[in-house]
């Protein structure tokens, strides 16, 4: 789903928590040996007084189990600004965040969740392996290290109590280096950014698996990762040019961070013992570990259960098909899911219930839009909707068809006798409504950034100058650490902006260095607004097709030149928006701005690596799977065939796109979603609000965003509903009637669910999934149907 529910959740990723509970910093050791570029605080600055800290109590107020009692304990959060004051603690224990330790354990995990995230993209249903998953395992692998190794700190202690006086013995300082104490919190944020910067470039690896999938052209190692580098580096050089507005507002919370940043904080500043929120996120870890064998494996009924389904099981014809689109959701492309619920929480995530509550309302308000919109196109056979499939992605025949596009483009170029005998594709209604949508998403994303928060941008700018912060957090980092300089990201740009040209020119992509130029400074255009929204609401707007839609119109006819025009546009914009989220991660745990530098620039470099080595080897091994089926349960190529369609598509833009053309209102929506956004602009300037709603939170591109969701969201439609009544229930009952168990637990509970259901994902892949061998489906039942669909909806296909 691109940037929507980004990577921190399941189909994004992604991406866990607990508060801190005024926890002494680690008892005083000889300071370890770090690589650079970690500026320590003075000591005196060691202990927390800000009275935005939940940490920074007198012994008074403390409770029994590691619980508080202060005066900001009820303090509802509603606002950034609110959560930066009162559910991340500002606490700084100074300890080493670049040493030998965190960069063997963050290259070490970058290569896994680099492969693992690569893999999954070749999946049935697209799962991120991130988050919590990734930081319980750099937990165990650093206190192992930190056990199984020397202490450095307790060599050099007895070293010091024997006479020990002068220069270190090489034994010393080699103990130190590499085991210098305890491992510590920033050892560990610093390992699990590493392990996300790398998983990045799967992403941007896609435009060379449709490629090498779809089209009989060469393609070689050397464009591939010099690609991928370009892309990543282009994308991280706008993260720190950018970083006034996008990381250093207070308001840029970047709402999936903060059950990370709760969980690596309650790691290392609490014990099992003296913490019962603690203890609750074992137990959930616990139970979710047995639970979800069962939903994923056992019975996957669970993840989609739906009593109107369940009622019609045995209905035919055209009710029957009526019924599964309207409550079928148990499959990709099946039916709108309509009261459909999952039980299953590896599709669900902490996603459901850390986005703000605004965010929530507009989703839902959103998702209604869509059910009645999908349903009137089909029935009301707009666009010809009832000569194809009520929800598809695929390009169509006009009998509703697949849609053969590599007969009509020879090595990727547009052979217009042939198109002449083959004829035009055709999209599905709902699927046109989709691309409609989600363009006018975009129009009103920069209309909603310009009008309403722009004022609110260029102020900040302008405090920043003044070195006025209003960010307790970002305060904090300004006055304890060096930043890192802007030439070194102006020199990143450049350097990635060359590496992209050598490949342009010297490899024949089919793209124009002109073209090259372009997309880039399309990307860079987008890039703010869409990071901005994301990290101030906890979801982008997807910026794919419009790519894809003017690389149509610059290079018609050139599906491959779409493909690397939206790769160094869309995929740049998506890089650098998951790079400013990791980045405001940095600001929470109090990582000095050069490591964070250097480590996001290292994870970036060594994942185009592993994500090429990676996607060769699974396109060579299922080739025929990936491009001539739907696929099986363990290999599907389906995302591919959806971006290859994609880029077919557009490269026919003047053929179906232009005016006269059957989809011209696709491009329309462009100015469709601005023209709204500047409507609801002059309503609340009218009249802000109506009763007690304020018009203000009504987002626009939100809303338009979710009006389209489910047309061309390439998932199981059944999470819906358990999404909205998770999030509501986490954002608007225990955020308002329950805020202290609402800060202090509900991040934990979340990451326990997060690391529990992706814990037993990772099991079952290797083990009868068919990652790491032949599949070991389970025995069919009905709770497990070899036939149908899982919901148990009516199949008429047959």
């Amino acid at each position: 789903m691109s940037e929507l529910h980004h990577r921190h959740a399941a189909h994004t990723h992604p991406e866990p928590a607990v508060e801190e509970r005024g926890a002494a910093p680690f008892p005083d050791v000889p300071e370890p040996p770090a690589l650079g570029y970690d500026e320590k605080p003075k000591a005196s600055e060691y202990a927390e007084a800000e009275i935005h800290d939940p940490s920074a109590v007198s012994s008074k107020e403390k409770l029994p189990h590691g619980e508080e009692a202060s005066g900001s304990e009820e303090h509802i959060i509603r606002t950034g600004a609110d959560a930066a004051r009162y559910l991340l603690s500002t606490r700084d224990d100074g300890d080493d965040a670049l040493t030998v330790r965190s960069m063997v354990l963050g290259t070490a995990v970058a290569a896994f969740q680099a492969t693992m995230n690569q893999i999954y993209l070749f999946k049935p249903t697209n799962v991120t392996i991130s988050g919590t998953f990734i930081v319980l395992i750099i937990w165990f692998l650093g206190r192992l290290w930190a056990l199984a190794l020397p202490r450095g700190d307790r060599l050099l202690a007895r070293w010091s109590e024997r006479g020990g006086a002068g220069k270190k013995p090489l034994w010393l300082s080699a103990a130190l280096l590499l085991n210098p104490g305890p491992f510590t919190l920033k050892e560990h944020a610093v390992a699990a950014i590493t392990a996300s910067s790398a998983s990045n470039g799967a992403a941007s690896v896609s435009v060379f698996t449709v490629q090498k999938l779809f089209y009989n052209t060469g393609l070689n190692a050397a464009t591939v990762i010099l690609s991928t580098l370009s892309i990543g580096l282009f994308g991280y050089g706008l993260t720190g040019i950018l970083r006034p507005m996008t990381v250093w507002h207070v308001e840029s919370v970047y709402w999936t961070n903060i059950p990370l940043v709760k969980i690596l904080q309650a790691l290392h500043w609490e014990e099992v013992k003296g913490s019962k929120p603690l203890r609750w996120f074992w137990y959930c870890f616990g139970g979710m570990t047995v639970y979800e064998f069962f939903p994923a494996y056992i019975i996957p009924w669970l993840n989609s259960v739906s009593v109107p389904c369940l009622a019609s099981m045995h209905a035919t014809g055209s009710r029957g098909a009526i019924l599964n689109n309207v409550f079928g959701g148990s499959l990709n492309n099946q039916g709108l899911g309509i009261l459909n619920f999952s039980f299953d929480w590896q599709y669900l995530t902490s996603t459901a219930a850390s986005m703000p509550l605004k965010l929530q309302a507009n989703f839902a308000a959103g998702i209604v839009i869509c059910y009645i919109a999908m349903l009137a196109v089909y029935y009301g056979n707009a666009w010809g909707a009832k000569s194809q499939p009520f929800m598809s992605t695929s390009l169509r025949t006009a009998e509703g068809g697949r849609y053969n596009s590599s007969a009509v483009f020879i090595n990727g170029i547009l052979d217009e006798a042939k198109l002449e005998q083959v004829g035009l594709p055709q999209l599905s209604g709902t699927y046109t409504w989709a691309l409609l949508i989600g363009n006018a998403a975009i129009g009103a994303l920069i209309g909603h950034i310009i009008l309403f928060w722009g004022p609110d941008i260029v102020d900040t700018v302008r405090k920043l100058r003044r070195n006025e912060i209003d960010d307790p957090h970002h305060s904090i980092m300004a006055e304890r650490y060096k930043e890192a300089p802007w030439w070194w990201y102006i020199g990143i740009l450049i350097g990635a902006f060359v590496l992209g040209i050598i490949v342009v020119t010297v490899e024949h992509l089919t793209l124009p260095v002109w073209g090259y130029i372009v997309a880039l400074l399309l990307g860079a255009f987008i890039s703010p607004f869409s990071t901005i929204l994301y990290a101030r609401f906890g979801n982008g707007i997807a910026t794919n097709a419009l790519m894809k839609m003017v690389a149509g119109v610059a290079h018609p006819g050139r599906p491959i030149a779409n493909l690397y025009f939206s790769a160094w546009s869309h995929s740049v914009i998506s890089q650098s928006l998951n790079l400013a989220s990791d980045l405001k991660m940095g600001e929470y745990l109090k990582i000095p701005p050069r490591v964070m530098f250097l480590t996001q620039v290292w994870g970036t470099i060594f994942g185009a690596f592993i994500n090429y080595v990676v996607m060769v080897s699974v396109v060579n091994q299922h080739r025929d799977l990936l491009v001539n089926s739907n696929g099986n349960s363990a290999w599907s190529g389906q995302y591919f065939q959806s971006l290859d369609n994609q880029a077919t598509t557009w490269a026919l833009a003047k053929y179906l796109y232009s005016a006269g053309k059957p989809y011209v209102l696709v491009p329309a929506g462009l100015g469709i979603g601005f023209l709204i956004c500047v409507l609801h602009w002059v309503i609340v300037k009218i009249r802000p609000a109506i009763g007690r709603f304020d018009l203000r939170e009504l987002n626009t591109p939100q809303l338009l965003v979710y009006s389209g969701y489910l047309g061309y969201n390439q998932t199981q439609t059944c999470v819906i509903w358990s999404t909205l009544s998770i999030g509501f229930f986490f954002q608007y009952y225990l955020r308002n009637y329950r805020p202290r168990f609402f800060k202090d637990y509900s991040y934990l509970v979340m990451a326990g669910f997060d690391g529990g259901s992706l814990m037993v994902l990772f099991i079952l892949s290797f083990a009868v999934f068919g990652a790491g061998g032949p599949q070991k489906p389970f025995p069919s039942w009905w709770g497990n149907p070899a036939t149908g669909f899982p919901d148990h909806c009516p199949d008429v296909s047959s």
